[in-house]
């Protein structure tokens, strides 16, 4: 009975024994080659997706030993997410322990309705990166506005590839064919939306505004677009505001081909950069009787048929 018994005990120690040098095993690196992969680890990742993710990238041997390792060693709540430049070479617990010490990178947001001089400011405080290096190669109204996740060392060539690789995913083909249903091509499109983006502050409003403008241009009357204006004028000082909040007569009369109260036609390049709602917004534009449209205090658009409506929406709600 004790021959059994100690047969026993040994069969479960040389399967601890085996189990502990398989685990181990399992912890090594993947690889010797001598090179890096790059790695996104997003907000609020499973470590069970992350696991996942390094081993489809071939960086570890195991996502159970690798999670079993992970919060073994206390680290599932030091994980950070990121952008994190890893390599084969590394054991498992120096891939742990790599994500645990802060990314190459960093999560910068840039809202809906900046121009590019306001992009390039953000990233010069955020990342150093010069206004000039990134205002070469930017190009207003296709900078999309979104969160992302730039590399410390970044330059503002690739910051300006990486918006525009951005915009021509989120304007897909579908979009592209439907506004050309529409009778709009991609650069008006983007003008529009632009347009749009700064007119309007509620989600109904934009595709009942992008009507209007577009109606107005196909009839050969002025936008008439405040914002035109505001972006004609650039940068002022005292407010430390690339967008005027109050326009004089002066300033609505201002010499500029951006001025749509003086020209006909469309302003010659976007005056924001639009984010999708707004860009849907100028392909699905919405037939309406309106002609005039005027914005109030709140940001609430009071539409008018006739000139007379709009002039009657002036003196009761213009914020000027």
């Amino acid at each position: 009975m004790r021959s059994k018994i100690g047969f026993f005990l040994l069969l479960v120690f040389i399967f601890f024994v085996v189990l502990f040098l398989w685990y181990q095993r399992q912890l090594l690196p993947v690889s010797e080659k001598d090179q890096t992969k790059d790695v996104v680890i997003a907000e609020g990742q499973s470590l069970s997706e992350i696991a996942a993710n390094l081993k489809s990238e071939g960086l570890i041997r195991s996502p159970l030993t690798f999670k079993i390792m992970v919060l073994r060693l206390g680290l599932g709540k030091k994980i950070q997410a990121g952008y994190f430049r890893l390599s084969p070479k590394f054991s498992s617990y120096q891939i742990a322990s790599t994500l645990t010490r802060g990314s190459s990178d960093v999560w910068v947001t840039f809202p809906e309705g900046q121009r590019v001089e306001e992009i390039a400011q953000k990233l010069q405080i955020v990342l150093g990166i010069p206004e000039n290096e990134f205002l070469k190669f930017a190009k207003e109204g296709y900078m999309f506005p979104d969160t992302y996740l730039i590399p410390k060392k970044a330059k503002g060539q690739e910051v300006a590839q990486m918006m525009f690789g951005n915009f021509q995913r989120r304007f897909d083909n579908s979009l592209r064919q439907d506004a050309q249903k529409r009778g709009l091509t991609l650069e008006e499109v983007v003008i529009f939306a632009s347009l749009v983006e700064r007119e309007t502050k509620f989600e109904e409003d934009r595709p009942k505004v992008a009507g209007i403008l577009i109606k107005r241009h196909r009839s050969s009357l002025p936008l008439e677009v405040d914002a035109t204006v505001q972006y004609a004028l650039g940068y002022q000082k005292e407010e430390k505001s690339w967008w005027k909040k109050t326009l004089t007569s002066t300033d609505l009369a201002v010499d500029s081909p951006y001025n749509t109260r003086e020209n006909s036609g469309l302003p010659p390049t976007p005056i924001a950069n639009p984010g999708l709602s707004s860009i849907k917004a100028a392909v699905y534009f919405q037939e309406t009787p309106y002609t005039y449209y005027l914005s109030d205090k709140e940001g609430k658009i009071h539409y008018a048929r006739t000139l007379e409506e709009h002039i009657e929406n002036i003196k009761n709600f213009s914020i000027y």
